[in-house]
């Protein structure tokens, strides 16, 4: 079963830590399989607007957009075929970890063409196994956490259901 810290905290008034919450619920015969954060490793993403796409002049598959970041305006080399002007997307800049995979994101060329960071699909952030295209995001503050946008600052916590038996 698995059940969000603030879900658990409406059904509980508690101010324990989640390690806590954890170990008490360990205590008192429920096994925790597992406790995740995604918060952590998506910290450095953010939330960009793609002001303009065209085609890349090297690559059919390929376009070149212009971004709109809170740090200026940059060049992204992208893959996905929804990458289009007046979209908000996931924007991993340069020194970002990608969740799935652990590519460090670099200043770099592709086919010729400065790309100044990456356009995220919900695939490479590790959110589901979408890898059709990039993330398209509600319209929100350029430079927004995308954890907050979309979220997912709330851990889970996943409990075993021992099955009952009457032995």
């Amino acid at each position: 079963m698995k059940f969000t810290l603030s879900w658990l905290k409406d059904h509980l008034d508690t101010t324990a830590s989640l390690d806590k919450i954890a170990q008490t619920l360990t205590m008192i015969g429920l096994e925790v399989e597992s406790v995740s954060d995604k918060s952590e490793a998506l910290k450095p993403f953010t939330v960009a607007k793609i002001l303009h796409a065209e085609q890349h002049p090297q690559a059919d598959k390929l376009r070149v957009c212009k971004v709109e970041s809170d740090i200026g305006e940059l060049q992204i080399v992208c893959g996905a075929p929804n990458a289009r002007a007046g979209i908000y997307v996931a924007l991993a800049k340069e020194g970002a970890v990608i969740p799935n995979g652990g590519m460090v994101i670099k200043k770099t060329k592709i086919r010729g063409v400065d790309s100044c960071g990456m356009l995220c699909s919900a695939d490479e952030l590790g959110l589901s196994e979408d890898s059709e295209g990039i993330i398209e995001l509600p319209q929100a503050k350029i430079g927004a956490s995308i954890v907050d946008v979309m979220g997912l600052g709330d851990p889970v916590i996943d409990v075993a259901i021992a099955p009952n038996r009457p032995d």
